[in-house]
C-alpha cells in the first residue's frame, strides 16, 4: 500500500460533514462583509494533517471563506519573515501552523496575536481537550491553539538487517554509535521534531539534574551529545532527510518518533520492515501543533479565524488528523476514534501501525516539552555546542 499524504486529504475533505459540538460562538460571531482569503503558512507539516479540515471548511461556508492560500516554510525561517511583515505594516500572512519551535521564537520576540480576548469565540478548550492536550496549550500562553497532538517520542528506529541487537539504554546507543561510525542520525532539534523530542527526552534518559532546565540542569545532557556527536557525520536541516537515508540505506539507525515511524513507511520512504524502540527508563516528550495569528492581521480575518478554529476543532474534523500516521494519533480533542477517521487513514493505521504503542503510552511518563525560553535556550546551545561541530 502506498499513499501520498496529498492525496490522503484531498479524499477526506470530501468526506466529512459538519457536526455538533459544545461550541460559544456560532451565533456571535461577525460574518464578513464578504468572503476573505485566508493564506495559511505551515512550519510544521500541519496540513498533512489539517488541510481537508480547511477545504472542509471553504466548501461549507463560501459565504466567509473564498479560499485559502497554503504556503510552507521551515520553521526557523518564519519569525524573522513575520518580524520584517510587522515591521512594514504589511502583514501577509493570516494563519501559522507550527510546532513549538517557531511558537517559541515568536513568543520570544512578540509576534502573535493574544487571543485571550476571544476566549469567549472560542470553545472551552479545557474541557473539549485530551489532558496531555491541554497541558500542551498552556505552552501558548494565550497566543495560539492546539490544533493536533501526539505524544511524540524519543524513539529509536533502526533497520532490523543491520541492527541485529538494537540498543536498550542510552549507554547501549553511545556504544552501538562508536561501533558502527556514522550510521546513526538525528536532524537539527530546531527544525526537527524528532530532532528536539530526542533533545528534551535524554535529560529523563540520562537521569540530568533538571530536566525543564537546558541551561543549568542538563549537564550529562550536553556531554552525552558532544560525545554521540563524535560518531555522526552531519545534522541534516530536517527529519524528511533522515527518513530517506534510513531508506536508502545511508544510514542504519536514526531517531523517531511514532508518527514518523508510521508515516514514512505508509510513504514507501522508509521501507515497511522498520522496527521502533525504546530506551530503558524513557519518558514520553509530547508534542502539539498550533494555529497562531501574527499581529497586524485585519480584525475582519481574526474573526473569520475564530470561526474556522471551531470548525477544525470538532470531533469529525479532528477525524482527519490521524491522516497516514504522521503525527499519530494525532486529534487533540476528546472522543476522537479511529472509527471515525476515513477508510484510507484507518486502512494505513492498520497496516503500518504499531500494536506496542498503545501500551507504551499508557505505562510510561508523559511530559511536557520545555516552556518557550528554555526552548529557544536549548536550540541556541545545541547549534553552539553540537550543530557547530559540524559546520
Amino acid at each position: 500500500m502506498k499513499i501520498t499524504r496529498r492525496t490522503f486529504v484531498g479524499g477526506a475533505a470530501g468526506a466529512v460533514v459538519m457536526g455538533s459540538f459544545p461550541s460559544r460562538l456560532f451565533a456571535e460571531i461577525k460574518k464578513p462583509a464578504s468572503p476573505v482569503t485566508i493564506t495559511v503558512a505551515d512550519v510544521a507539516g500541519n496540513l498533512a494533517l489539517t488541510q481537508g479540515m480547511f477545504e472542509a471548511y471553504a466548501a461549507q461556508k463560501p459565504d466567509w471563506v473564498s479560499k485559502f492560500a497554503f504556503t510552507k516554510a521551515p520553521a526557523p525561517e518564519l519569525p524573522g519573515k513575520i518580524k520584517a511583515q510587522q515591521t512594514a505594516g504589511k502583514v501577509d500572512i493570516d494563519l501559522v501552523l507550527t510546532g513549538t519551535d517557531a511558537l517559541s521564537a515568536g513568543l520570544d520576540q512578540g509576534l502573535w496575536l493574544d487571543l485571550g480576548s476571544h476566549k469567549a469565540d472560542l470553545p472551552d478548550l479545557e474541557k473539549i481537550y485530551l489532558p496531555q492536550a491541554w497541558k500542551m496549550q498552556a505552552l501558548a500562553k494565550d497566543q495560539g491553539v492546539v490544533v493536533t497532538y501526539y505524544p511524540s517520542g524519543p524513539l529509536i528506529e533502526y533497520m532490523p538487517d543491520k541492527v541485529k541487537t538494537p540498543p536498550k539504554n542510552a549507554q547501549e546507543l553511545m556504544d552501538w554509535a562508536k561501533q558502527n561510525k556514522n550510521r546513526f542520525i538525528y536532524a537539527r532539534p530546531a527544525n526537527s521534531g524528532p530532532g528536539r523530542t530526542f533533545l528534551m527526552g535524554l535529560p529523563y534518559l540520562l537521569g540530568d539534574k533538571d530536566p525543564l532546565d537546558p541551561t543549568n540542569g542538563w549537564a550529562k545532557t550536553w556531554e552525552y551529545l558532544a560525545a554521540l556527536g563524535e560518531n555522526i557525520q552531519y545534522y541534516p536541516s530536517g527529519t524528511t532527510q533522515v527518513c530517506k537515508e534510513l531508506g536508502e540505506g545511508t544510514r542504519d539507525m536514526m531517531v523517531s518518533t511514532t508518527g514518523w515511524d508510521i508515516n514514512p513507511r505508509a510513504l514507501g520512504i522508509v521501507p515497511a520492515e522498520a522496527k521502533v524502540a525504546k530506551l530503558d527508563g524513557f519518558h514520553w516528550v509530547t508534542d502539539a501543533h498550533y494555529a497562531v495569528v501574527p499581529k497586524g492581521v485585519p480584525d475582519e480575518k481574526v474573526a473569520v479565524l475564530m470561526d474556522v478554529l471551531n470548525f477544525i476543532l470538532q470531533p469529525k474534523q479532528q477525524a482527519i488528523a490521524f491522516d497516514a500516521g504522521y503525527f499519530y494519533p494525532g486529534p487533540a480533542v476528546k472522543d476522537v476514534t479511529l472509527e471515525m477517521a476515513p477508510q484510507k487513514s484507518q486502512d494505513t493505521i492498520k497496516e503500518f501501525g504499531r500494536p506496542e504503542y498503545a501500551d507504551w503510552i499508557a505505562n510510561n511518563p508523559l511530559e511536557v516539552p520545555l516552556q518557550p525560553k528554555q526552548m529557544v535556550e536549548a536550540f541556541r546551545i545545541w547549534d553552539e555546542k553540537i550543530g557547530s561541530k559540524k559546520g
